[in-house]
């Protein structure tokens, strides 16, 4: 069995797979007469193929039991995916380029500060967090058309991501 290392996200690292959501290094602008900052152009939604629209939703997450086995892959091929955490707490992030081919998967720690927007047709794992009860804002695709699909890794294929207790 493979063991993935685990990498801090960054906007460099991830823009094979979309877009890291976060202000670092974002010039907010002042609102609503100085008492708010608004920062535009985080993440790029695109839900529009075959009549989509846009969907907000809030998931609550579960920590998994470790190890962590990385046994399934999915990708949604009508629209981008976007997570951000509402807990502050940091979380992990699976991708891949082809699900079939194991040096591309990459796997990344994102600080409670960071969401992501997986692109459209980015193969990614579902949803990784440290804490029970981890709450998500989440902003993808409703709407016609199959959305949805997935790769089960064979048990001989199957990835893990080893102690994950440093990166909490």
């Amino acid at each position: 069995m493979v063991t993935l290392s685990i990498e801090p996200l960054t906007k460099r690292a991830f823009a094979p797979f979309g877009d890291v959501v976060e202000t670092e290094g974002v010039t907010p602008l002042s609102i609503n007469q100085g008492y708010a900052e608004r920062y535009n152009g985080l993440a790029k939604i695109d839900v529009a193929a075959e009549g989509g629209q846009i969907n907000i939703s809030w998931f609550v997450a579960s920590a998994r039991p470790e190890p962590i086995a990385i046994r399934l892959m999915e990708r949604h091929p009508l629209g981008s995916q976007m997570f951000m955490p509402l807990n502050g707490a940091s979380w992990l992030v699976v991708v891949c380029a082809d699900p079939l081919v194991v040096p591309s998967y990459r796997a990344f720690v994102a600080n409670g500060r960071q969401g992501v927007n997986y692109a459209r047709n980015c193969w990614h794992h579902p949803l990784l967090v440290f804490e029970d009860a981890s709450p998500f804002l989440v902003v993808d695709r409703k709407g016609g058309g199959d959305n949805l699909e997935e790769y089960w890794l064979s048990r001989e294929t199957q990835l893990d991501l080893g102690s994950i207790a440093s990166h909490r």
